[in-house]
Order: structure tokens, then sequence, then C-alpha cells
């Protein structure tokens, strides 16, 4: 709420405050030295990983003034153990893993992909693993959901799309366009990245072109997904879309859909059974939603490399006080960089480097 509504409830005598993660650097601000919460548990804590964000900064400065701190994750590790220092920091108060990153980084890790000072990838060192699981052993407890709940069964599906030939060839066309302008340098994570960004929107249908505009290339995965809404026949449907462009096609394709903005109300109206199609980016809906009682019905219209963003997305619906088996369908288009990461979810391999591995076979193609 406003500042005058968050200041009000500060000042209320109560046992237990809840709030955002967003407003956590005006709560240290606004206390100062007057802080005096003694217990703090932090839900998805995963979402502390990075150690320049604002929001560790500002728990960083309290962390000596609080007497005992419990993090709850689903994904503690969402890319590598490099991201466990700062949450195990807002733990220990750096006790196990090292006051500092760099401390961590030099002790248990080296550079694997570099260019100069920048590191895109820090690799373990030999044993490390060990060695990091055994210094948090003491402090950290590991349950899975389905062991202590009953929950309905999850089923996956995946659903082939398929481009016509004249699709086909615009697809090989731009692939190699994109691909060739690699072909004489070396493939880091961040032309990877890029690269592999324009394979997925050409994939899923637009593309945006050298001057940000969108370019429609083929409409194969909304005639999929308008056949999975026909045969659910009513039934809620949620749909995680990536880019922009994307959602825009689907708003007009979809004309009864509602894009989940954030709102309480949204949440509360889905959760009644009264919106019939959903979509959602899997970074907004992706940690901490209880949707579960508005569906069981997923699609991703538009596939990611992230591990943590799709668990915690899919976890949306599969998570305690689902009544019915949740369907997860992934709608991929034959022949094209959706395969990769699709066999990368499966694995659950590491974002970058599944990523990294399609490029450089892609671009062996080519050559």
């Amino acid at each position: 709420g406003p500042k005058k509504k968050r200041e009000a409830a500060l000042r209320e005598n109560v046992d237990i405050y809840i709030i955002n993660r967003e407003n956590i650097p005006w709560l240290v601000e606004h206390l100062g030295s007057t802080w005096n919460f003694r217990n703090l548990v932090i839900d998805e804590l995963s979402s502390f990983k990075n150690p320049t964000a604002k929001r560790f900064k500002a728990l960083k400065k309290i962390r000596g003034r609080v007497r005992r701190v419990i993090g709850l994750t689903g994904t503690p590790a969402p890319n590598s153990l490099i991201d466990l220092w700062a949450q195990i920091y807002l733990l220990d108060a750096g006790k196990r893993l090292g006051k500092f990153k760099t401390h961590y980084q030099e002790r248990y890790f080296y550079p694997g992909y570099s260019n100069g000072h920048i590191v895109y990838k820090w690799e373990l060192k030999d044993g490390a693993e060990e060695l990091i699981h055994k210094a948090i052993s003491d402090i950290v407890i590991s349950m899975k959901a389905k062991d202590y709940l009953n929950l309905p069964e999850r089923i996956n599906s995946n659903i082939k799309v398929r481009l016509s030939k004249k699709e086909q060839k615009q697809y090989r066309e731009m692939e190699r366009h994109f691909l060739l302008e690699l072909k004489d340098a070396d493939v880091v994570a961040l032309n990877a990245a890029s690269l592999s960004g324009k394979l997925l929107q050409i994939a899923n249908g637009t593309v945006y072109d050298e001057d940000g505009e969108a370019q429609v290339v083929h409409g194969a995965k909304l005639d999929a997904l308008e056949g999975i809404i026909e045969e659910a026949q009513g039934q809620p449907i949620l749909v995680f879309y990536h880019y922009k462009h994307e959602l825009k096609r689907l708003q007009q394709r979809f004309k009864d859909a509602v894009t989940f903005d954030g709102e309480q109300d949204t949440i509360e109206e889905w959760n009644k059974g009264n919106i019939p199609i959903l979509f959602a980016h899997p970074q907004s809906a992706g940690h901490g939603l209880n949707l579960q009682q508005g569906g069981h019905i997923i699609v991703w219209f538009a596939l990611t490399w992230s591990l943590e963003l799709y668990q915690q997305a899919n976890a949306r619906l599969d998570r305690q006080g689902q009544t019915e088996a949740v369907i997860v369908h992934h709608l991929v288009t034959e022949g094209t960089i959706d395969e990769q990461v699709l066999q990368a979810l499966e694995r659950k391999e590491v974002g970058q480097d599944a990523l990294l591995k399609a490029v450089r076979a892609r671009l062996e193609n080519i050559k």
C-alpha cells in the first residue's frame, strides 16, 4: 500500500508483520536505528541471490540486529551454487561461506567463460560441491512437498507445432542470418543469449527487427493454443508468454482472456473460476502466488531457458490445495530451438550451459 498505510501498519501492536520484497529497502530506511524485529522469515529466499540488489543490501544492514533468520525456497541454486552465497549470508552473516562473495568465489570456483576481468560463468573446483554442502549442512533442511503432502499427479504434455514449407524456409533463412553473424566470432554467453532470444521469438511466431518493430512469421502456436482451449471445454487455462509482441497477438486472438497485472483482484477472480484464460509472464507470476484454486491447466506458449522460472511458474498450480491433476502443455515448434530448450528443462540442465550448447550445435550445422 501507500506510505501512510505502511506507517500505520507498523504502529499496530501485533505479533507478525508482513511486507513484500520491493518495500524492504523502505522499511530498513524508515526504521533506521529503531529497527526492533528480532526474527525474520524470508519467503522465496532465492530472490535475494544477487548481492548487488537493493533488497539484499537493505537486509545486510540490519542482519546484526536480527536474532534468527529463516529462509524458504524451492530453488536455492537456480543457476549454480554461486547463487548460494548471498542467501546463506542472510542466514548466518557470513559464518559458513565467508563474509564476502569474492572470497567464496576464490575458494570454491574458477572462471569458466570470461572476457578480461568479466566472468560470465564460474565453474566449481574439484570437490567444492561436497565442501559447500558440508559447510551449510547444519542450517539447511530439504523436504519435497510430495513426500509429505498428498498432491494430485502432474502430467507433462509436449505439443508439436508444425510450420508450413514456406514458414520453415523463412525460419531457416532467419536462423542462418542470425547465426552467420557469429560465424567468425567466439560464442560467449551474452552473444548466445541474444541469439537464442531471436530464434525463440521466431519459433513463437513474431520477432523484433533491427528497428524494434515486431514482424509476424507464423501463427502456428496461436492455432495450437486455440485447439487446447477448445479441448478444455471451458476449464480455466493459465498461459505463460515471454515477449510483449507475443502478448499483443495473444490478446488479439483471444478476446475474453485476462492479462495478469499483479493485482489481488485478478488473483481472486481467477481462484473463483471467473477467468477462462489468464496470460502471465513467468517473472511476474513465478513466486509466491496461490493460483491452484482457479484451474489445473498450464500452457507454455513461449519456453524459457530458466529452470528456476519454469519450476516456480508451474508451482503456481502444482501446489498444496490443488485437487486435480495438473496438466502442463509445452508448445514446441518442430525443427527450431524450442526442441533444445525443452530437452534442457527435462534434463534439468542449467540455463546458460544448455543455451551455449544449443547455439554452438546450430552454429556447427550452419557452417
